[in-house]
């Protein structure tokens, strides 16, 4: 039933198979790729998106006009995307609390494990000016930070945000 030819034929066929797909992959590769070879920036097509367009630029309103002007009604609405890790009833959570934070020397939540950028910083404040670095880009304002939250990238909202804190005692 099963003896060398029917093996044989079994192999041929198997062999044939692979050196269609293999032909196929290189036929393939030929027609829907252009020039360049791996790692070519060189695309098949361009898509105009109008984006190189130069868009009018914003001028940049200084942050303590920003802070001045800031409405802390929205800034609590705001701080609904720090509830999960900061409380405002003068407990650490897996944040230190934020209850009087503007003002206050970084750092200086008695008890909590600041990490050692935020620790050797602690001569300094939490000012206007510094909540609204930090709440740009956390990591980028104190490298090794514990805070895992990528940042507040629209300046009102961390005006309104640092507003609200102001009131909390």
């Amino acid at each position: 039933m099963f003896d060398t030819m029917t093996a044989t034929k079994v192999l041929g066929a198997a062999c044939g198979s692979l050196l269609v797909f293999l032909l196929g992959a290189w036929a393939a590769e030929t027609l829907y790729h252009t020039g360049g070879g791996h790692g070519s920036e060189e695309q098949a097509y361009v898509i105009d998106t109008g984006a190189e367009e130069a868009a009018p630029e914003e001028e940049a309103v200084p942050f303590a006009e920003l802070l001045a002007a800031a409405d802390a009604g929205a800034g609590e609405s705001v701080f609904n995307k720090c509830r999960a890790c900061h409380k405002m009833d003068g407990t650490d959570g897996t944040g230190p609390h934020l209850n009087g934070v503007v003002d206050r020397p970084i750092a200086a939540s008695a008890g909590f494990g600041y990490s050692d950028v935020l620790a050797g910083m602690a001569d300094k404040a939490w000012t206007g000016e510094e909540l609204d670095a930090f709440l740009l880009n956390p990591r980028g304002y104190a490298p090794g930070t514990k805070m895992s939250f990528a940042g507040l990238p629209n300046p009102q909202e961390r005006a309104n945000l640092i507003a609200w804190l102001a009131t909390q005692p």
